[in-house]
């Protein structure tokens, strides 16, 4: 029997190809979409997970009270870590880390520039990465030594055997020598490094390390086994309290490797993060796949007046109706197994452009894991596209079905119908979404943030240059198509230095406000065009102004100043007088509000040229820039960056987003359009009879036309309309997650219907005149 019917489905699918062919392109298009998007959540979320100690290793976090809310800071002292393991038995490892900024490292005349970590002596305890060569309890056992990374020693060394023992030079000044190489870190690691330096280099040159008011460090903890996260918790909250002044500080973990994907936390509270994004991909493959079955539904149910006979006559020889439904069960699995393998090859050629997008190194890795999901995604799809047309047609009566006359139920016609609004409600919704991602991307690059980042380039002071770097930029103002340059301690864009130790006149006992600080030169606030407006910037015309202060106007408000030009703040027991306030500006991203900010003229702190280009002159003033560093640094390239690059950086996940969800609903709409594209066919193949008999009785072809197509566009405004609202209140809801964001618009949501509408009349329209143009004589004929 079950030969039989194979042989008669395959019968099925040679005389009714194009129904196959939808079938199986719609199936095919939509699960590709599937394990595409499969690749990279499954990356996302084993992001950390690679650690053997993951579930007890956890991050400490500070909470801060402050103005009526509780801050996050995911650093804390570098005395934390410490201190907590030799008191706390619960603790087997701890370890301090701290990113480096890009440096320079060389061997002999190999110039690099890479980025890495300074780490305390267990963190390859804490952290599962491979030691090459070296003792992973050895490698960090002083300042003076360096663990470099497999690709880092293959550049520097070419062999990572031949490294150990070597001495490479960082930053041209400091000797360090080789004493571990680690692998690479995996491509689903959150951290990465080129080199690894000890913790107690990072001491030596940062003293506030040691103050227990300076929140400079990462710091993690293993666990031992049993112990609870909770109750440890509760034991180490008040630790920071106990140890400094600071009543406002609170200690607290979380797991490492939920840090990755639940980033946000909003007044002391977990919210989300990039599992927002994770999720909301998640939620667009699975209704693409919906579409698709959708598709599929439809059909098959449509096309059930061509199966009458066939289920009548099984009907009257005995055939259950279990073993009808298994039969059109199995046609559903086998087409979408056809259409699975065709996926796979459609993926496959569509991998390396999908890593491109996301920014991610993915593969198919035949494993045991993959081939259950590859078999997951084989039965759900075959058993959800094939249940409500398998149910449908196994339970048509078996006289009707004799008959050969199909009798459409209003419950039927509504289903089907039902169907075809979903479809659409879903690609509307995804239009809406496209517009709404597109013009956020498009408001962060071109708001105003209050200064001006447009040809400015950066790079290292390096040791050549910092014992003469008055000269130096002094002499760089002179080099034709510069327009200003200066120096500043951390970068304006999305830098991270906080002082939560300021006192002000007025200012109460219970008042705690963190401020962002930015060292700065001479000349800086003038290069970035930041308005003061009261007072003036640091100037060379007044004298020494290492003792004065400027504040932005967000600080101005939380300190409660009047009148603030000439007022004395304190700041660890130094006095300082402010002498201008400047417009607030954008220095963090807009998914938080502006911060309190201060800037100190302390040339010394800085570590970052800034230079501002003519317009117009970009690269006849880089290469004088080139020629003039070369003077300080001969025979060494010189790297920068322009800062307006910088800033796009901040927003890459939302781009690659962005660019995914353009993508996939385009398929989407496609595939939506190809279900109406085989309704529509059968529809008109259904109706040649009658329209034929129109035509001989005299009516035009626009008329049929519009006949054909009428209850589609009926059926697609319907989908627009409910839509709209779930559109708003979704796009709503992303968007939230913005401090500054683009209004939404009406124009988004009737764009987006427009579109939808006039794909599908383009769609169902194309089939109805091409219907309506037929002779008809050639289906009155068979009369």
């Amino acid at each position: 029997m079950l030969k039989y019917d194979f042989k008669i489905f395959l019968r099925k699918i040679f005389r009714y190809k194009n129904t196959f062919l939808i079938n199986v392109t719609g199936l095919s298009t939509g699960l590709a979409c599937v394990i595409l998007i499969t690749l990279w959540v499954t990356d996302e979320l084993s992001t950390d997970k690679f650690h053997e100690n993951d579930k007890s290793l956890l991050q400490l976090i500070e909470f801060t009270e402050t103005d009526g809310t509780i801050l996050t800071n995911p650093r804390t002292s570098g005395l934390t870590a410490d201190q907590l393991i030799s008191e706390f038995p619960e603790i087997k490892y701890s370890t301090n880390v701290r990113e480096t900024d890009e440096m320079n490292i060389s061997f002999e005349n190999n110039y690099f520039k890479a980025t890495g970590l300074f780490a305390g002596g267990e963190f390859f305890e804490v952290f599962s990465f491979p030691l090459l060569e070296g003792d992973k309890r050895a490698v960090l056992g002083n300042k003076n030594q360096i663990v470099i990374s497999r690709d880092m020693a293959m550049k520097l060394f070419g062999s990572p055997g031949s490294s150990v023992g070597k001495t490479i030079m960082l930053q041209q000044n400091r000797p360090f020598t080789v004493s571990g190489i680690a692998e690479n870190a995996p491509s689903n690691s959150s951290i990465k490094f080129d080199f690894v330096l000890s913790f107690e280099f990072f001491k030596e040159i940062n003293p506030n390390t040691l103050n227990w008011s300076y929140n400079t460090t990462n710091a993690y903890l293993v666990l031992e086994n049993g112990t609870d996260q909770e109750k440890f918790n509760s034991k180490i909250k008040d630790f920071i309290r106990t140890r400094s002044s600071d009543k406002y500080r609170t200690l607290s973990t979380r797991l490492f490797s939920d840090s990755y994907l639940y980033s946000n936390w909003v007044n002391g509270v977990q919210k989300g993060g990039r599992i927002d994004n994770v999720r909301m991909i998640a939620l667009l493959a699975f209704l693409i796949l919906l579409v698709a079955c959708i598709n599929f539904m439809n059909l098959s149910t449509a096309n059930a007046s061509r199966r009458l006979k066939e289920i009548g006559l099984k009907k009257a020889l005995g055939s259950h109706r279990r073993a009808l439904i298994f039969q059109f069960l199995g046609e559903s699995v086998f087409i979408t197994f056809v259409s699975l393998m065709a996926a796979l090859l459609i993926a496959d050629l569509l991998l390396p452009q999908f890593c491109e997008v996301t920014g991610k190194q993915l593969t198919f890795s035949f494993s045991a894991q993959y081939f259950i999901i590859i078999s997951g995604i084989l039965l759900i799809t075959g058993l959800m596209a094939g249940s409500y047309p398998s149910l449908y047609l196994s339970g048509l009566n078996t006289i009707t079905a004799l008959k050969g006359k199909l009798k459409i139920s209003f419950g039927e016609l509504s289903a089907r119908r039902g169907l075809v609004i979903f479809q659409f409600v879903l690609s509307v919704i995804l239009i809406v979404f496209v517009l709404v991602i597109y013009s956020q991307i498009e408001f962060i690059q071109k708001k105003n943030l209050g200064y001006d980042k447009e040809n400015v380039v950066y790079f290292d002071i390096d040791k050549n240059i910092a014992p003469n770097l008055g000269a130096f930029l002094s002499g760089l103002q002179q080099v034709d198509g510069i327009e200003k340059a200066s120096s500043i301690g951390t970068n304006i864009v999305g830098g991270n230095n906080t002082f939560n130790t300021l006192d002000w006149p007025g200012k109460t006992s219970d008042e705690k406000i963190v401020f962002q600080m930015r060292a700065v030169n001479y000349g800086m606030i003038e290069l970035f065009n930041i308005p003061v407006i009261k007072g003036r910037t640091f100037s060379q015309d007044f004298g020494a102004d290492y003792n004065k202060i400027i504040f932005n106007q967000a600080a101005i408000d939380v300190m409660g100043l009047k009148d603030p030009i000439r007022r004395e703040i304190t700041i660890q027991g130094t006095k300082l007088e402010i002498i201008g306030v400047t417009r607030d500006f954008h220095f963090a991203s807009l998914y938080n509000e502006i911060k309190p900010l201060f800037f100190v003229l302390r040339p010394e702190w800085t570590h970052i040229a800034m230079v501002k280009i003519e317009k117009g002159k970009e690269q006849v003033a880089l290469n004088s820039i080139r020629d003039f560093y070369k003077q300080y640094n001969p025979g060494k390239p010189l790297e920068y960056k322009f800062l307006d690059e910088t800033y796009q950086a901040q927003y890459i996940a939302e781009q690659r987003i962005s660019t995914m969800v353009r993508y996939f609903a385009v398929l989407a709409i496609l595939i939506s359009c190809l279900g109406l594209l085989g309704l529509s066919t059968f529809n008109a193949e259904r109706r040649r009879k009658e329209i034929s008999i129109r035509k001989i009785f005299g009516q035009s072809v626009a008329r049929i036309t519009l006949m054909l197509s009428g209850e589609f566009t009926v059926l697609v405004l319907i989908s627009i309309i409910i839509a709209m609202p779930v559109a708003l209140i979704m796009t709503n809801s992303w968007l939230s997650g913005f401090a500054y964001r683009v209004p939404l618009q009406l124009w988004y949501y009737l764009g987006a219907g427009i579109l939808a509408l006039l794909i599908a009349v383009l769609t169902v329209g194309s089939q109805a005149i091409h219907s309506a143009n037929r002779n008809p004589v050639e289906a009155l004929r068979y009369e």
